[in-house]
């Protein structure tokens, strides 16, 4: 089958079931699960049966049948068509009823200053809790029942939640600039997370107060990022050392001058904010 007639003929709840991947909660038209490419406490994969299509409420990505399977095998187009024209996974949005799910499958209930301790302690885990005036409380319901986080805005007023166990974002995905004053500067930091970025700007040095911040607040949206990048003469890279973190780095490279990777820095650790934790430790 070619590409067209997978879409429509494949179950995308048949292709999750082939990895051994069950809904969290489901009605008949909409289900949650567990993202495809982390561990989470709570489900922020959004599964439209009826669309037969998927959601990341983490990533903003959506998928379909061939994306997902790309995803989980980290394979090519042709690879995933393969291994879906071997499964009998045959759909009919026919057989299910037409119900009118929620617009919204969460509400924001409200948005606060950081006062709840379970969060303060988070913050202070994490080493940042001096630079909580950048950030929120954001107390919200999410699939019928109300939780907690820490809120980091984007430039389009969606909010990164953030708690021990939650890793998620509640309206539209986007990335965050954080400028230094009313002014343009010449130097930007870019960072793939916002502990990171609170971490950068507990660094005691000149740069950080020097140069603009651009949190991408996931790899996925490079692409929102680059007509910010366009504006500034010298980019400074504090991404992640993994392969997507590097991926990233090599493709801002390679499409901007005078570009500077500063992972070196970290170059043992995962991410700057995980080198900082260690390096407090060591000093204690």
């Amino acid at each position: 089958m070619n590409c067209k007639n997978i879409r429509q003929k494949v179950s995308i709840r048949a292709v999750l079931e082939s990895f051994s991947r069950f809904p969290i909660k489901e009605n008949r038209r909409t289900a949650f699960y567990f993202a495809l490419d982390r561990d989470e406490k709570v489900p922020s994969l959004s599964v439209d049966y009826i669309k037969n299509k998927a959601f990341d409420f983490g990533t903003g990505k959506s998928y379909d049948v061939i994306s997902i399977v790309q995803q989980i095998k980290k394979c090519s187009v042709s690879e995933a068509l393969h291994y879906l024209s071997a499964l009998d996974l045959s759909f009919d949005p026919g057989q299910l009823p037409l119900e009118t799910p929620s617009e919204v499958s969460y509400k924001i209930l409200k948005i606060k200053k950081i006062r709840h301790p379970a969060l303060i302690q988070y913050l202070e885990a994490r080493k940042v809790l001096e630079q909580k005036h950048f950030l929120k409380q954001i107390d919200y319901e999410f699939c019928g029942r109300n939780y907690f986080g820490i809120g980091f805005e984007n430039n389009s007023g969606g909010f990164e939640i953030r708690n021990t166990y939650t890793k998620l974002c509640l309206g539209s995905k986007d990335v965050t600039l954080v400028r230094t004053g009313s002014g343009s500067t010449c130097e930007v930091a870019v960072f793939e997370g916002f502990f990171d970025f609170l971490t950068f700007q507990n660094l005691e040095n000149k740069l950080a107060s020097a140069c603009d911040c651009l949190i991408l607040n996931s790899t996925a949206m490079l692409f929102k990022a680059e007509h910010i990048l366009q504006e500034y003469p010298k980019i400074l890279l504090f991404l992640d050392n993994d392969p997507n973190g590097k991926s990233v780095a090599l493709k801002i490279r390679n499409d901007y001058k005078n570009v500077e990777d500063c992972s070196l820095i970290y170059h043992d650790c995962k991410d700057l904010n995980e080198w900082f934790i260690q390096s407090k430790s060591h000093y204690k």
